[in-house]
């Protein structure tokens, strides 16, 4: 797993294998090691972040503290992820 950062306990990461085609620019968090069942948040080509899924139940309050620290390193995530997988779709 692409690890982009830690923030505290939370891995903020890619999956090694997101399907063909690629899907759009997303990063999942989990605490601790990195899960199945991690909470998962799209990236627009904005660099704002919408929430899929909390799967990983990460509270309302370290969750928005989370999202609003993957916008403000939105360039930085969205870089990594075309160096990873070569191209980059957006939710929207």
């Amino acid at each position: 797993m692409p690890q982009i950062f830690k923030f505290g306990s939370y891995w903020v990461y890619f999956w090694t294998n997101e399907g063909k085609p690629v899907e759009p620019v997303h990063v999942h968090i989990s605490k601790g090691n990195p899960s199945a069942n991690a909470t998962k948040v799209w990236i627009t080509s904005t660099g704002k972040c919408y929430l899929c899924h909390n799967n990983s139940r990460i509270p309302t309050h370290t969750l928005h503290n989370l999202m609003r620290l993957i916008e403000t390193q939105s360039d930085t995530v969205i870089q990594k992820w075309i160096e990873y997988f070569g191209e980059a779709h957006y939710y929207c």
